[in-house]
Parts: C-alpha cells; sequence; structure tokens
C-alpha cells in the first residue's frame, strides 16, 4: 500500500509542479506527517526533490526530472478504456484504478498535451442514462464483471417480466453492454445467448468453471443484432393517423404543409399505442385500427367526465 502511495506521490508532483503538504495528504487522503514521512522516503531513495518554505512554498521535483514509473497495471489499462466513462468505472469497480491511469497517462505526456488533455477534461462530459429514466441498482455489477473479465461461470436467480417470472440457471458472462444508463449481460446459457439486465439479477454464485468463448463470437456484432431483432419484434402493427405540424415533428413525422399529415406509423400493441397517442393530446386523431380509435375516444370521454367538460 504505502509503495502504490509513494508512486502516486511521485506523479503528482510530476503532473502538477509544485504542491504543499497539506495539498499531498489530501490528494493522497492521509495525514499531512505521512506526506512528510513518504517525502524523506523518496529523498533516502535518491528522488530529487525538494522543498521550498514560506507562503508560496512546497514540494516539487528538480526541472527536467521525469520518473518512468507509469507502466498501467491490467486493472489501469482496463480502466483507461473508460476513461470518458467515470461513472461506469466506478461501478465496475475500477474507479481507483481509473484515476491512477489518468495520473499515469498524464505523468507520460510532454507539458503542451498534457495542458490539452486537461482542458479536455475541464469541458468536455459524457452524461450516459436519460433524462427520465431511474438507473435501477446493480449490486452485482462487480461480481458480472470479474466473472466476463476471468471467464468464470455463474450461477444467478433473475427476475423477468413473464411468467415464471424468477428463473435460475448457469450462464457463461460472455460480455457487459451499457445501454442509455443500464447495464446487460450478454451470456450463454442453456437456452443459447441470452440478454440479461444486470439490475434485475436477484443473487448470484462465482462458480469455478472455465469457459471459453467461441472464436466467432463479436460482442459489438451481436448487440448491433439483438438490438435490430428487438425492434422488429417490438413493432408488430401498424396504426392510420392525422397529425398537426406540431404533432408531427414531435414523433419525427415530416409534414405536409401547414395543415394536417397523414401517414402511417409502426406500434408495440395497441396497449402501448394507446398511451403514446395520448401523449401528443389534441395534435393527433387515430383512424385505425378501430379497436385503438375506440379505446382513445373511451378514454376521452372519461377525461372529459371527470374534468366536468
Amino acid at each position: 500500500m504505502r509503495a502504490s502511495r509513494l508512486v502516486t506521490l511521485l506523479l503528482l508532483l510530476q503532473d502538477r509542479g509544485r504542491m504543499t503538504a497539506r495539498q499531498l495528504a489530501e490528494e493522497l487522503e492521509v495525514s499531512v506527517r505521512t506526506v512528510y514521512r513518504d517525502v524523506e522516503a523518496l529523498g533516502a531513495a535518491g528522488i530529487p526533490l525538494y522543498g521550498d518554505a514560506g507562503h508560496a512554498g512546497g514540494y516539487r521535483l528538480v526541472d527536467g526530472y521525469r520518473t518512468r514509473l507509469t507502466g498501467l497495471t491490467a486493472d489501469e489499462a482496463r480502466a483507461a478504456f473508460l476513461a470518458a466513462l467515470p461513472g461506469p468505472a466506478t461501478e465496475l469497480g475500477l474507479g481507483d484504478a481509473l484515476a491512477t491511469a489518468r495520473l499515469k497517462l498524464r505523468a507520460a505526456l510532454s507539458t503542451e498535451p498534457r495542458e490539452h488533455a486537461g482542458r479536455i477534461q475541464e469541458r468536455f462530459l459524457f452524461d450516459a442514462p436519460g433524462w427520465y429514466g431511474a438507473t435501477g441498482q446493480t449490486p452485482h455489477l462487480p461480481s458480472v464483471a470479474d466473472a466476463v473479465w476471468t471467464r468464470r461461470a455463474v450461477h444467478l436467480r433473475y427476475r423477468r417480466w413473464r411468467a415464471p417470472e424468477e428463473i435460475e440457471r448457469r450462464v457463461e458472462p460472455y460480455g457487459l453492454v451499457l445501454k442509455a444508463g443500464r447495464w446487460y449481460l450478454v451470456a450463454n446459457g442453456p437456452h443459447g445467448i441470452r440478454t440479461y439486465r444486470v439490475d434485475q439479477i436477484l443473487e448470484l454464485q462465482s462458480l469455478e468453471d472455465r469457459f471459453t468463448v467461441p472464436d466467432d463470437f463479436d460482442l459489438a456484432a451481436h448487440w448491433k443484432g439483438h438490438l435490430e431483432d428487438f425492434r422488429a419484434r417490438l413493432h408488430t402493427g401498424e396504426a392510420l393517423v392525422r397529425l398537426t405540424p406540431e404533432g408531427a415533428r414531435r414523433i419525427g413525422v415530416t409534414p405536409e404543409g401547414e395543415g394536417w399529415t397523414e401517414t402511417r406509423v409502426p406500434i408495440e400493441s395497441i396497449d402501448h399505442a394507446h398511451g403514446e397517442f395520448l401523449r401528443l393530446g389534441a395534435d393527433v386523431e387515430v383512424m385505425a385500427p378501430a379497436e385503438l380509435r375506440d379505446r382513445i375516444a373511451a378514454t376521452t370521454r372519461t377525461l372529459a367526465t371527470r374534468y366536468g367538460v
């Protein structure tokens, strides 16, 4: 633990220049007294650093000195690929590794690229989840990620939307996908390769069984095919509707002039379309199917009665 802290202290000085003992203590989450001892240890090891007294003082490395201790560990290398996703990296148990990896990467850069990297971090932020979608709790995510890394099978108890609502099965975790703020596990099981929402895993037991992913399996290609198949199964019907220019804009249809636009749109089901078209209020009129039109008319009559219209 102390060796790792000494390396981090050295990289901090190399990256930021002069730093006070208190600043170092805050970064390293240790006491100022511990920083004094660590600085003495680095000096005794031959590291050319020195301290300046006074208000503007602090510790710094001799000009021109650069450490070679910037090699990345396995966890840090993994975290570096998630550098744009600090939240997900933390969820995967790689938050500390990501911070160290960033520090090492900055320390390995010369002054100009380092300043450019700092400006990128200050001015750009990637926030994956949508505005209104509350992400679920994923207490089993670190264990799932470990199984993906180590190619070990797991036994899980899982909640799904159709009966039976709870299932248990042994699966081989092939990969993890982050989609719209939710984690999905792509795994091979008794019924072939399936996708599981990680926040719906109720219990998980890591097994000693190792497995090998087929050479022809590609996670990105599989996920693309999964989404295409999902969309094909999702929209099984269509509705004929009339839309105002505002209604057309809201569902991504090009309006035909300033009047109403008649078009056909794909729908998932009568129940789902009923709720979606009600969101458009007076900007839509459903013409067909008759069942959907009747459902919306009945809801409209109920609302009119409820509000005394």
